[in-house]
């Protein structure tokens, strides 16, 4: 039975407030060697994350490796597979990884087909090699099951997906059948396709928590905010995670020159969380991802055709990581686990700036894309105020001031550089 719980909006472990701080392995399975393993689990642990994003199947799209570790027999190295020919020892690996993750604290997230094994999605149509027939998808789904349900995984049914034509949904429905049969106690949820809420009714009533990916498109970053708003806006309320917010230094898509910073990545975290999805969210390093080895020619050059990403071992020590720790610990310390739009409440910069208040109103969250007076409608000079400065985890001092006359609270200009959080404890 799963350790993790749904409750309301939120998310549950051992009884107290869980927020879910992934990180997007997807080729945990495949590419990183033991000894890559271990440090890969150390370093993410001492920062504070406590789910793992992994593809059951190998990733369409990971870097190549140095050795060949698959989940069916192949006879070109990876390319395609055998699903009616399980390796052993490569499920024996994974359950050996699942197991030093766990024991360091991890939900494993484990996807179980991501769209390029299903018919007629945008990745099959773009390579239809490893499609599974419809007769093996319950002998690979039950696989799985077999092999992870000990480790209190939380499913995500699909991986990437679009639902745009008949296929792919009837494939998922398909899963989600099999998901309760041979795994009916775990969570269940669905990743989707990026700048998409197209998941269909029939799947989201069946699913436990709603996924939903802001994705790599430059243009498209307020996305991280509406998208968390489309998903609140659904019939049945359910705790909201983005999955896959843009990763830090990934290349723009469709090969626009650029790379998602670590500000970028920042932004797109606090957007989520004041857009209502609070109850958790991913980062992404590209480089740990693909897990990219520069010593190994064969590199995977699908999807979105994104920038070379940087080697592992430089990605996984990106400075961005730290920030979504942070805010875990904000989130945690705060309550901040429910929280709904408070646009109402600003009196300037409405279209820049970020507010939410959590379901009680107790609290209020500004965040505070640039520095520069904010004024707020009412009086909040009785609230205790407190300024964090993102980029340096740091408070930093709040000056405000009340006008009476115009019913607006003026916070000064603070010393931060870059973004901030302005935290209203108004009980």
């Amino acid at each position: 039975m799963s350790t993790v719980k749904v409750n309301g909006r939120h998310l549950e472990k051992d009884g107290r407030p869980f927020f879910w701080l992934a990180d997007t392995i997807w080729t945990a399975f495949t590419n990183p060697t033991d000894d890559e393993w271990i440090e890969f689990l150390d370093q993410r642990a001492a920062q504070g994350f406590n789910v793992l994003q992994i593809n059951a199947l190998p990733q369409w799209d990971r870097s190549g490796a140095p050795f060949d570790r698959y989940p069916y027999t192949t006879e070109d190295h990876g390319l395609t597979f055998d699903f009616t020919r399980p390796v052993p020892e490569f499920w024996a690996h994974a359950r050996w990884q699942l197991s030093e993750a766990v024991r360091r604290g991890f939900i494993p997230a484990i996807v179980v087909q991501w769209c390029n094994y299903v018919p007629n999605t945008w990745a099959s149509n773009m390579n239809s090699s490893n499609i599974i027939p419809d007769e093996l998808v319950e002998p690979v789904v039950r696989q799985i099951c077999e092999s992870f349900n000990e480790f209190d995984p939380i499913y995500v049914v699909s991986g990437d997906t679009d639902f745009d034509h008949e296929e792919p949904l009837n494939r998922y429905t398909m899963i989600a059948d099999l998901m309760e049969r041979y795994a009916p106690d775990a969570l269940t949820c669905y990743h989707i396709k990026g700048r998409y809420d197209g998941l269909p009714e029939s799947l989201a009533e069946r699913a436990d928590l709603y996924l939903y990916q802001s994705g790599h498109n430059i243009s498209a970053q307020d996305g991280a905010y509406t998208l968390a708003r489309s998903f609140a806006g659904r019939p049945v309320a359910r705790p909201i995670i983005n999955s896959e917010p843009c990763y830090e230094q990934i290349g723009y898509s469709h090969m626009i020159y650029g790379r998602f910073r670590r500000a970028d990545c920042r932004r797109a975290l606090w957007l989520s969380i004041a857009g209502g999805a609070s109850a958790g969210v991913t980062y992404g390093a590209h480089g740990v991802w693909n897990w990219q080895n520069d010593k190994v020619n064969a590199a995977m050059d699908l999807g979105e055709g994104f920038l070379k990403a940087m080697p592992h071992e430089v990605a996984l020590r990106f400075p961005g990581a730290e920030d979504f720790g942070f805010a875990r610990r904000l989130v945690e310390r705060l309550g901040l686990f429910e929280l709904e739009p408070a646009t109402d409440l600003l009196a300037n910069h409405e279209q820049d700036v970020y507010a939410a208040r959590t379901a009680d109103e107790a609290t209020l969250i500004v965040y505070v894309p640039t520095n520069a007076d904010l004024k707020l409608h009412g009086d909040l000079t009785g609230a205790h105020l407190v300024c964090y400065d993102l980029l340096e985890r740091t408070t930093t001092p709040v000056e405000a001031v009340y006008d009476a006359a115009a019913d607006v609270t003026t916070v000064k200009q603070g010393t931060f550089m870059e973004d901030a959080l302005l935290v209203a404890s108004l009980a």
